[in-house]
């Protein structure tokens, strides 16, 4: 079922707020409904015409889809050609949502997983598939997907790939038979090298970055949601290194980072904004278990950090060695660092130690792939091996990849519609 809920207009956008309502688990559709919102954006003046449908799958795992002023970012040119659906994934922004408030309805940590079980790539192609067949009577549409929504385009391209009519992939193959210690032992190489960049681009930032390792290590500092700051959590930090503007950004955060002696307020805020999870949630839960298939994770980055002696913060803190950030790992001590996590906890840990996820590829199926397909893979990616998604662009029959280090993972979003256009004409074998 869909309902129409507003329309509003933005500048050169007519809006379409639209709800649907679909099974939690869709091999039992009778079961348990849970809600997805979707928001329509057509080109004003092109409300009444006939255009094709293009379905926009969001990064993540656990983010709520761009919220659009007008044409803005990559709207513009997608503008050109489709009527595009920004669709909220299960879980995540006006969808019904999955955190601490709504999660505490059930039972058990174990009932909480099992539900969440339910919040992966999979379900969210079986939802996308059942919402096109609401909007467009039954006609393919085109589906972008940026990063993890990638993931859930190769997904898509496996299981009904008859609902696609090309396919535009940024920043998202992921490896198909892939296992989440071969990606973490690629991606912790990567984000070593962007470290290393950082300090060579900033070198000032060597003794800011030590100077507050040690006093967190001294005493670990209350943000103002309550969570704790300890070393190891301000070195998650490094998640945005791997963003066009993330070092620089990085950058100023460390430059205002002591009032006197102290560590600054500002400082503080800054850091809730950039390591709360209170806006998404899912992200800490399912991160790793959107690589798992029939395995479990166990703590995947956790575990192979081991393996990373370089990441260890006393090579700073008691040595001359500059500390080195992380990335968009999930350790298991966010999920008590965390106010958003804490109540989750023993969720997360279930969920690591599932071990009857089901494939999210299909091989077999992906190398008869008839469905027009074009994919940018970002050389330098902090957040996507390029060795994986090579390979899998080998094995997705008629993809053509573009291979390039003119841009970072969020070249759709700073592109200014370029990548998009570029990957639509390779699709369509104009360029």
């Amino acid at each position: 079922m869909v309902r129409i809920m507003v329309s509003f207009r933005q500048p050169g956008t007519l809006v379409t707020d639209r709800t649907f309502t679909v099974p939690l688990d869709h091999a039992d559709p009778q079961g348990e409904q849970i809600e997805v919102f979707g928001r329509e954006v057509v080109a004003a003046g092109s409300a009444s015409q006939h255009q094709p449908w293009l379905v926009f799958l969001q990064g993540g795992p656990g983010f709520a889809a761009q919220r659009p002023i007008g044409r803005d970012l990559w709207l513009d040119r997608a503008l050109r050609d489709f009527r595009v659906l920004l669709l909220d994934q299960r879980g995540t922004g006006r969808s019904t949502l999955a955190n601490r408030q709504t999660l505490a309805r059930f039972p058990s940590a174990q009932a909480q997983a099992d539900y969440l079980a339910h919040f992966r790539a999979d379900s969210i192609v079986a939802d996308a598939e059942q919402i096109r067949r609401q909007l467009t009577g039954g006609a393919p549409w085109a589906v972008l997907g940026q990063s993890f929504g990638g993931f859930c385009a190769v997904t898509y391209l496996s299981m009904a790939p008859e609902g696609i009519s090309e396919a535009f992939i940024t920043g998202g193959l992921p490896g198909l038979t892939a296992t989440a210690d071969e990606v973490y032992r690629l991606t912790y190489q990567r984000v070593a090298e962007r470290n290393r960049a950082h300090y060579k681009r900033y070198p000032m930032d060597v003794e800011r970055a030590r100077k507050v390792a040690q006093a967190l290590a001294e005493r670990p500092a209350t943000l103002p949601d309550g969570g704790l700051l300890t070393v190891e959590r301000f070195q998650s930090a490094g998640h945005q290194l791997g963003s066009s503007t993330g070092s620089h950004a990085l950058h100023y955060v460390l430059e205002d980072a002591f009032a006197g002696t102290e560590l600054s307020d500002d400082f503080l805020y800054q850091m809730q904004s950039l390591l709360s999870f209170a806006g998404a949630p899912l992200y800490a839960l399912l991160h790793e278990p959107c690589y798992a298939q029939r395995a479990a994770t166990r703590w995947s980055a956790q575990r192979i950090r081991a393996e990373f002696s370089e990441f260890d913060p006393a090579r700073a803190i008691v040595g001359d060695e500059p500390l080195l950030f992380t990335g968009e790992m999930v350790f298991p001590w966010a999920l008590s660092l965390d106010p958003a996590l804490l109540p989750l906890a023993e969720c997360a840990e279930l969920l690591a130690e599932r071990d009857s996820w089901p494939a999210l590829y299909d091989p077999s199926r992906l190398a008869r792939n008839d469905v027009p397909v074009a994919a940018a893979v970002y050389f330098d990616d902090m957040y996507v091996p390029r060795e994986l998604s090579v390979e899998t662009a080998a094995a997705i029959q008629g993809l053509r990849p573009w291979v390039t280090n003119e841009y970072e993972h969020d070249g759709l979003r700073i592109s200014n519609g370029a990548v998009l256009s570029r990957l639509i004409a390779m699709a369509r074998g104009e360029a």
